[in-house]
């Protein structure tokens, strides 16, 4: 595998009954890079999503985190490789604070031992003190959410608990990304701002990111390498350019405006 390579799907396949949800897809993310992946709903797009972190297991194929397979690796150790995702619709403690749902993010990774833990002295208040200063001065500024980190997460707007998400996500200080939809039922300027922290994360903090989403001038503004999936089988691969321009995907999805983008 190419040293460059940070994520690697070779002849994925997924069935759920008689529902080929993945047919022998394979797709890669280089070191750095934002790669999108589309296509129309039930293409398989977030199924691809759910083989790489682990929630479901394709029955033929492989997938590689750099240089170690993956394929059986247990769910909740897929974390601990440095991989972090978000969801199409929002998975936060709706009633904890913004703070307590992006510290979630973190906790898996502290080493404290258990009484230390229980009674909330020595290792356990420095590691706490040391991930909050972490989050405040480097997540919270960056996604620009200083002033709702004490509100309840379930009194935000949509828009607003999408960036608590990405956030959380963040917090485990991932190598990779994978983000599920993350502008799903944004207006334009919330999509804007999500766009722009995407792009800051990969940029400033060199984060490589899977994007799986349905805006079509988001992804070929942000994107490195695009993915096109249809019912379960991959029809294209290629630079934004490429796919603007690629006859099928223009038939299929684009239309002939390329300026607007049809939504899929």
């Amino acid at each position: 595998m190419n040293q460059d390579t940070v994520i690697k799907a070779i002849n994925i396949s997924l069935a759920f009954g008689g529902v080929q949800a993945l047919d022998a897809v394979s797709a890669e993310l280089k070191k750095g890079e934002i790669f999108a992946v589309i296509g129309p709903n039930g293409a398989g797009k977030t199924c691809l999503l759910n083989c790489i972190s682990r929630f479901y297991t394709p029955q033929q194929g492989q997938l590689f985190f750099k240089k170690k397979e993956i394929t059986k690796v247990a769910t909740h150790a897929i974390a601990k490789l440095g991989i972090a995702r978000t969801f199409q619709n929002v998975e936060l403690f709706k009633g904890m604070t913004v703070l307590d749902n992006i510290k979630l993010g973190r906790h898996a990774f502290l080493k404290a031992g258990v009484f230390s833990d229980i009674l909330y002295f020595g290792r356990t208040r420095r590691e706490e003190l040391k991930l909050r200063r972490d989050i405040e001065e480097n997540i919270i500024d960056l996604l620009e959410i200083e002033a709702i980190r004490k509100k309840v997460v379930g009194t935000l707007p949509y828009g607003l608990q999408k960036r608590v998400e990405l956030a959380r996500a963040l917090a485990m200080r991932p190598e990779v990304l994978l983000l599920d939809e993350p502008m799903a039922g944004m207006n334009l300027e919330e999509t804007e701002d999500m766009a722009r922290f995407i792009l800051n994360v990969n940029r400033m903090w060199g984060v490589s990111i899977i994007l799986v989403e349905h805006d079509m001038g988001v992804v070929m503004d942000i994107s490195d390498h695009v993915c096109v999936l249809e019912f379960g089988s991959k029809i294209a691969d290629g630079s934004p350019r490429e796919i603007q321009e690629n006859k099928q995907v223009i038939r299929a999805y684009l239309g002939d405006d390329r300026k607007t983008y049809s939504r899929l």
